[in-house]
């Protein structure tokens, strides 16, 4: 296994971080792990080096603390770093925060938590933060030993991104989503680089979209087949992220033991850098490729805000891309939902026009709200959070 950086910590992470978000289930149900599974592939992944394991509150339906804690028994939490997440989103007071925390460690069968994330923070929730007092109540926790180091995972604008890296002086991390297609997405490249430079590793969620960018798409085929050195789609993805320094580790969502095989191949020829200029020119051909296949040409370019009703049109027409990108409408929908907030989504647009001449794509932009909002809008009580 290949170690990185942490940040400022004397300590070095495996490349490869195990994601606790889509483990193996049983007759479909997020609900019902499957625990002998988990076991074999979590075990495997600690011999083979990994020593980051994520997690949160939420996920698989409040099950998945507590399938890694039993993965864990046995001398294997010794072994590793496990990070989890604070539900801020369903905290309603400050003592919350440490029922929460409490009942986390009981799941995890651990004393302590080693990296502590207030989970999908954007520019609501860090209100929220503040006004529950949050941070205090972290700091109390980090004072007694209950959680080890303090950071935040993100979902919003570069700007807001910004605010709250700058908003705290005791991050040790944050956990952002970044892939070769996302470079301009929420904080980006540029957030990457601004979280780095003050000092804070960077933990690296949806490193594969969900399991997307691992998909053999007809449309990227011949790209990776005409590349000199053959590896899977999947082991392309993970290899441009580990090309970066800035990177700390790469999280991946496993599901399966070929999986946790396959990513720990990958990981161990990993190394910042390693990327001749041929291959960056490759995955670059890919994103461009997999980019044309978006029914609406946005460019993100923004000319169109602010809308005077409120819309974010690129994030509207991203998500919407999105689907047809990776003939994938579930998760476009579920996106659409949970991370287009219902002041900015499409059904706020009154078809007033007056972005329709501020689009240098001339996109009939009042035209496409109403389908984005039909395709997409379909409101649905999601328990898993990301």
């Amino acid at each position: 296994m290949q170690y990185r950086k942490f940040g400022n910590l004397d300590w070095q992470v495996s490349a490869l971080g195990f994601g606790c978000m889509r483990l193996p289930i049983i007759n479909g149900d997020s609900a019902n792990i499957d625990q002998e599974q988990v076991n074999q592939m979590i075990h495997r992944a600690v011999e083979a080096g990994v020593n980051y394991f994520d997690t949160a509150y939420v996920y698989h339906e409040q099950k998945s603390e507590s399938a890694l804690g039993k993965a864990l028994e046995g001398g294997y939490r010794e072994r590793v770093r496990i990070a989890t997440k604070s539900a801020v989103r369903f905290l309603e007071t400050t003592d919350g925060f440490d029922r929460m925390l409490d009942e986390q460690l009981e799941r995890l069968q651990t004393d302590s938590i080693d990296f502590y994330l207030l989970h999908a923070l954007d520019r609501d929730l860090w209100r929220k933060v503040h006004d529950l007092k949050l941070l205090e109540r972290a700091e109390a926790a980090l004072a007694d030993g209950r959680i080890r180091h303090l950071g935040f995972s993100f979902h919003d604008s570069l700007e807001v991104f910004k605010q709250i890296v700058d908003g705290y002086d005791a991050w040790t991390f944050c956990q952002i989503q970044y892939n070769y297609m996302d470079t301009q997405f929420q904080a980006g490249t540029p957030g990457l680089h601004y979280a780095a430079d003050k000092g804070l590793a960077v933990v690296i969620m949806e490193s594969l979209r969900g399991g997307k960018l691992a998909l053999d798409l007809p449309a990227t085929r011949p790209i990776w087949e005409s590349a000199s050195r053959k590896q899977k789609p999947a082991a392309w993805a993970l290899q441009w992220l580990w090309n970066q320094p800035e990177v700390s580790v790469a999280l991946s969502g496993m599901s399966t033991l070929e999986q946790v095989e396959e990513n720990i191949a990958t990981a161990n020829v990993s190394a910042p850098g390693q990327l001749s200029a041929d291959e960056v020119a490759l995955l670059e051909r890919a994103r461009q490729t997999l980019q044309a296949l978006s029914p609406i040409p946005c460019t993100r370019c923004e000319y169109c805000l602010p809308c005077p009703n409120g819309v974010n049109i690129p994030l509207n027409f991203d998500t919407y891309n999105q689907a047809a990108m990776y003939n994938d409408l579930e998760h476009s929908r579920f996106a659409y939902n949970r991370f287009v907030p219902a002041d900015q989504n499409a059904s706020n647009c009154i078809q007033c026009e007056e972005c329709l001449a501020k689009c240098p794509q001339h996109i009939p932009i009042s035209t496409w709200m109403p389908v984005v909002e039909e395709v997409l809008g379909l409101k649905r009580d999601y328990v898993q959070s990301v």
